[in-house]
């Protein structure tokens, strides 16, 4: 094999591929990117058993063929390498080498057997469909603060994307939670996703896709079986397995009769949670909302270290109320919110309260109470 592709591309390639490898492996050649060149393009794939990527690139392709190397190792000469510099990457099976070469700079890197290298089996696919990136992109990043972190609870380590019921007829939905807090996002259904199942999609592949979504222009092919979800670009394709898990009825607690209704600016709101949460030493101290009519009082008081206390200007105008919350929740639920005002519901001071963005209802946030 021996191929030459512009410094860019080929980082590009290969910064997908080694993210994916996990750093410590009992098995070698899990540690290594699969390089397959044919025609005009280079295919680098890399899995850790449970995610497989394969990202496309376009090279002068002098002579075809295969070899798997370090991934990680590739990534950081390329990474190095001067900006826009052309590399040739030749290998010699025979010495179980493949050279690196750009300008004055040349890298002899062991190989393994591409025999050796585990593929991902194919699976039957009984749906696919396409939709936009920026709408998997919001599905997605809306949800993953909410996927809990529990291992023993392994059915909450991703993202459940499924097929339900939204306000205006059927919907594309992604739901996360760790029990304390949880997100609901709808998309509207994409064209050939009826009848879907529902999946699981696991925190790493949640995070991982992330780096297809981020072109606004591109459309997103995705399939999905009942063990396997794939997600590809033109260039890029990213097959996942799937958790093996029933994904709980998690409409159940999400309110429906909470009534006391705050609406406040949502930066002023995260900005004065993260203030008033300084003194505190550690992150899960509970903030106190003490709401009265249109005025909000944010406070904590930790023992230890101090107290600190904030008044924001809201709309509230019903009977008083005292709650408290696990600062770091409000936080991170407060920054979903891209529209300028977050919406509270309240029932009382020990039930789950609920917030949207304004009157959107395709993005539901709810989160537990706690004792103040």
């Amino acid at each position: 094999m021996k191929i030459s592709i512009e410094r860019g591309t080929l980082l590009k390639a290969v910064g997908q591929a080694q993210s994916v490898v996990e750093r410590r492996n009992t098995i070698p050649i899990l540690a290594n990117v699969l390089i397959e060149a044919e025609g005009n393009q280079v295919s680098f794939r890399a899995t850790d058993l449970d995610i497989e990527v394969v990202d496309r690139a376009p090279a002068m392709v002098e002579r075809a063929g295969a070899t798997t190397v370090s991934a990680v190792m590739l990534h950081e000469i390329v990474r190095k390498l001067p900006d826009g510099s052309l590399i040739t990457l030749s290998e010699d099976s025979a010495a179980g080498r493949l050279t690196v070469a750009a300008g004055r700079s040349t890298f002899n890197l062991a190989t393994l057997p591409k025999e050796d290298f585990p593929v991902m089996a194919s699976s039957e696919y009984s749906t696919n469909f396409a939709a936009p990136a920026p709408v998997l992109r919001r599905l997605f990043d809306k949800a993953k603060f909410a996927i809990s972190t529990e291992e023993t609870r392994y059915y909450l380590n991703g993202v459940y994307m499924h097929v339900a019921t939204g306000e205006d007829g059927p919907v594309l939905r992604c739901v996360a939670t760790d029990g304390h807090r949880l997100a609901r996002i709808d998309a509207p259904l994409p064209e050939g996703a009826q009848g879907m199942a529902g999946v699981i999609v696991p925190r790493k592949t949640v995070n991982e896709l992330r780096k297809l979504l981020d072109d606004d222009e591109a459309q997103i092919a995705v399939s999905v079986s009942e063990t396997k979800v794939r997600f590809a670009t033109p260039l890029i394709t990213m097959t996942s397995k799937v958790i093996d898990g029933t994904f709980p009825d998690y409409t159940r607690v999400i309110p429906t009769g909470n009534t006391r209704r705050l609406e406040v600016d949502a930066s002023d709101f995260a900005k004065a949670v993260d203030r008033v949460a300084t003194v505190s030493s550690e992150r899960s101290r509970a903030v106190k909302l003490s709401l009265d009519e249109d005025r909000l009082i944010l406070s904590v008081n930790a023992p230890d270290s101090g107290a600190a206390e904030e008044e924001l200007a809201v709309a509230y105008g019903d009977e008083r109320l005292e709650i408290g919350f696990n600062a770091k929740y409000l936080l991170e639920i407060a920054s979903q919110v891209d529209r300028e005002n977050a919406v509270f519901l309240f029932n009382s001071a020990g039930d789950p309260t609920l917030m949207r963005e304004g009157n959107d209802m395709s993005a539901v946030y709810v989160v537990m109470p706690m004792r103040v």
